[in-house]
């Protein structure tokens, strides 16, 4: 009878661990948009890592977020420099590319 009533207390105390954790975890996901598990693995890895992120269609970890070149063509006017997506400047084709002129060198 006394080993039943141990194993009670013992249950009744792991379920209040397993309640508290799960609370826990539940306050800091919404304070913090990571669980418990996501900190640890911040930690270990030494990166920003979530899983509310994959869950928006990113990474699970802000440094492995892949970032795309973006897609503008750049050239030289008299006020500045203007960009657009298309390689080819709609306002005057003879225009270089900002970057790509080679009329300084010297060949050598």
């Amino acid at each position: 009878m006394r080993v039943s009533m141990v194993s009670a207390v013992i249950s009744i105390i792991m379920l209040s661990a397993c309640d508290v954790l799960y609370v826990g975890s539940a306050a800091t996901l919404v304070t913090t948009d990571k669980t418990i598990t996501d900190h640890a693995i911040s930690i270990a890895s030494g990166k920003d890592c979530s899983s509310v992120r994959v869950e928006r269609g990113q990474s699970f970890c802000k440094e492995d977020e892949v970032n795309p070149e973006p897609n503008v063509h750049c050239f030289q006017t008299l006020g500045g420099i203007d960009c657009y997506r298309d390689p080819v400047d709609p306002y005057d084709a003879r225009k270089t590319k900002v970057g790509q002129n080679d009329h300084n060198t010297t060949g050598q």
